[in-house]
């Protein structure tokens, strides 16, 4: 799509809700109704206590607020930057091959607190989003990013649940059935991957990377975002979900 499109189907989110009903969340990770997932990566240590200026914890904020930690060649995410976190809406785009899908979601919660951990008391800092009508998928990511006030250790998490959702198109689904699950879970694995490697890259002295503003106060990240040569002539699919 082009920047324009992109912000258009950003702003038809408002009129989007929610997919699923909350109160069908799973209640247990052996739940078999839906995949109940946490991953983590270690992204560094600082010295015990609250966060240091600009160290580990700081920089990998900043790349969660900026959604740099995705990687574009399976996800991209546009969004007004300047809009509340809380309550934002986000246009997603699916990259599979030659399809481009686009899929509505919308934060719904903003952590910001000292909690005990597994390992210790954390500091942690985050943000959720739940999948809206037109998702493929139904359910609620989490990314956060905790640092161990007794050890140092900075931490990527990501907490999710998801199954997949109705899907009206029958080749849609059919191929959703056979290769969502695998993408994404490739995604996860990728994502601490590239958090890893963005935090000590700026460690080394390479510049913090941020959304690429495209029009109307919205950008797109990741930063890395490049176009490939069948990307003209994409398919794309807008919200196949119901």
């Amino acid at each position: 799509m082009r920047a324009a499109d992109l912000v258009a189907e950003l702003a038809e989110l408002r009129d989007r809700d929610v997919n699923y009903d909350e109160s069908d969340a799973p209640r247990h990770a052996g739940d078999p109704r839906w995949h109940v997932d946490s991953g983590y990566a270690v992204l560094g240590t600082e010295p015990p206590g609250p966060p240091t200026p600009g160290g580990v914890w700081e920089t990998a904020c900043a790349l969660v607020q900026g959604y740099e930690f995705t990687d574009h060649r399976l996800l991209r995410g546009v969004f007004r930057p300047e809009d509340p976190l809380l309550g934002r809406d986000m246009l997603l785009e699916g990259r599979y091959l030659a399809l481009r899908f686009y899929l509505g979601v919308r934060v719904t919660d903003v952590i910001d607190a000292e909690r005990a951990g597994p390992n210790g008391r954390e500091r942690v800092w985050g943000w959720t989003y739940r999948t809206l009508q037109g998702h493929l998928e139904q359910g609620k990511l989490s990314y956060e990013v905790a640092k161990n006030l007794e050890t140092g250790a900075v931490t990527f998490w990501i907490h999710a649940y998801s199954r997949r959702g109705p899907i009206p198109n029958p080749i849609i689904r059919l191929g959703f059935r056979l290769f969502g699950r695998d993408t994404q879970l490739r995604f996860y694995h990728r994502v601490g991957r590239r958090m890893h490697r963005l935090v000590q890259d700026h460690r080394q002295g390479a510049p913090l990377p941020g959304p690429v503003p495209l029009r109307d106060g919205s950008a797109i990240a990741p930063s890395t975002t490049r176009m490939r040569w069948w990307d003209p002539i994409a398919l794309p699919v807008r919200h196949p979900g119901r």
